[in-house]
């Protein structure tokens, strides 16, 4: 049985510049004026990332902005935010970004079960002629689905 669950927001900045080698699904720590913005759709992924520290995991830099009927009770719209995780798993990050060059990057927030998931990628940082491939790459995957799709009509 296939789980639904509805992208609120997604990172595509995180795969121009990072190689994601490996996701994983961790819950977040939200208040209430939180949820109802990400309900609203108003947040931004582009520069967050997630740090280990202490033995628990931290999304930094996320922008989830102010709820428009918040009042005093709203939130600072780029708090830090933490993550829920098993222990092992938090080791795993923390042993994966002492490696040179990896880093962790929030790829994707979205509801599953009315709960709200962070899609976490490890990666490693492309250079700019990486990205020149991956454009290169892309434009051909484009062209060639074209001469197919114009050869079968």
């Amino acid at each position: 049985m296939t789980e639904k669950f509805k992208v609120i927001s997604s990172n595509r900045e995180a795969y121009h510049n990072y190689f994601i080698d490996e996701t994983l699904e961790a819950g977040i720590v939200l208040t209430g004026t939180e949820v109802k913005s990400l309900r609203d759709g108003r947040v931004n992924l582009k520069d967050s990332y997630v740090i280990v520290k202490e033995g628990e995991a931290w999304l930094l830099n996320a922008h989830i902005s102010p709820y428009s009927h918040g009042n005093r009770e709203n939130h600072d719209p780029t708090r830090n935010r933490k993550l829920l995780l098993h222990k092992r798993e938090i080791i795993k990050l923390g042993v994966k970004i002492k490696e040179k060059g990896l880093t962790l990057v929030a790829t994707k927030l979205y509801f599953k079960k009315n709960r709200v998931k962070v899609e976490v990628g490890i990666g490693r940082g492309k250079k700019l002629y990486d990205k020149r491939d991956t454009e290169k790459q892309r434009v051909v995957d484009r062209e060639t689905r074209a001469m197919l799709k114009e050869r079968n009509k």
